[in-house]
């Protein structure tokens, strides 16, 4: 028995990273599958290798999203999980940062879980009942100097899931959030070979665990957040950062 049996869970950038370990671990736990991404190559490979479903899924387009639930539908009769994971990273100061960037991340990052929670929430009411896993960040939580956009986009996504638990509890769905730190994925692209040593070397000095993060870690808290184990819990956001967000250590 998988702690997912019966379930049919769309999971949003799920070609790499951390939304490539939510898909595997999740279709490993007995889930039907709904791999979304932009990268149609890998998403499509991945669906093939894991047994899944493919979809085109641009998270900033409402259209997408219509889409993507006609197909999963289609595929599997019904949706009664979802994972808003899809998100992009840029550096700036914040006076540096042009208009059409900043509104890029919103795009991608805010309005993406928005336009999500809009698609899919009423597919798992119908089904009834299920849950919503919203990913936003350590970030989310306290502020990082030169990543602005993405800070003020994490903010937004913990207030959406609070604001989606209350008005969807009624209906059976809970929402939570993850609350990620820095995590070895391509979108932060730390473990890069070139730059290994020194990202290691800084991990090391700012996080008390003394390491990045790996995306199965990640996924293995989306699964709590999705899985019978999480059942009385709503509206919360849930750090995973090796300790970074508990102080700063003077030794």
């Amino acid at each position: 028995m998988g702690k997912l049996d019966g379930r049919v869970i769309l999971v949003t950038g799920a070609a790499r990273g951390q939304g490539e370990q939510e898909a595997r671990l999740f279709r490993a736990e007995g889930a039907e599958v709904v791999v979304a991404d932009v990268l149609d190559g890998q998403g499509e490979a991945l669906a093939k290798e894991i047994g899944a479903c493919y979809v085109h899924l641009d998270v900033g387009e409402e259209a997408d999203w219509r889409s993507a639930v006609t197909a999963a539908k289609a595929e599997y009769g019904r949706i009664d999980g979802l994972v808003n994971n899809a998100g992009i990273l840029r550096f700036n100061s914040l006076v540096d940062t042009p208009l059409d960037e900043f509104m890029n991340v919103v795009r991608v990052n805010q309005v993406g879980v928005f336009l999500g929670i809009k698609a899919v929430a009423p597919e798992i009411g119908a089904a009834g009942g299920g849950t919503i896993v919203n990913t936003a960040s350590y970030t989310g939580l306290t502020g990082m100097a030169y990543v602005g956009a993405y800070s003020a986009t994490k903010h937004a996504i913990v207030g959406l899931t609070r604001v989606a638990a209350l008005e969807l509890a009624p209906k059976g769905i809970r929402v939570n959030a993850v609350c990620p730190g820095a995590v070895d994925t391509p979108m932060s692209n730390p473990g890069a070979e070139a730059e290994a040593g020194a990202v290691d070397a800084l991990y090391r000095r700012l996080v008390p665990l003394g390491r990045i993060g790996r995306p199965d870690e990640v996924a293995r808290l989306a699964l709590f957040l999705t899985s019978e184990d999480s059942s009385y819990i709503t509206g919360q956001p849930f750090v995973i950062d090796g300790g970074w967000l508990a102080g700063v250590s003077a030794i």
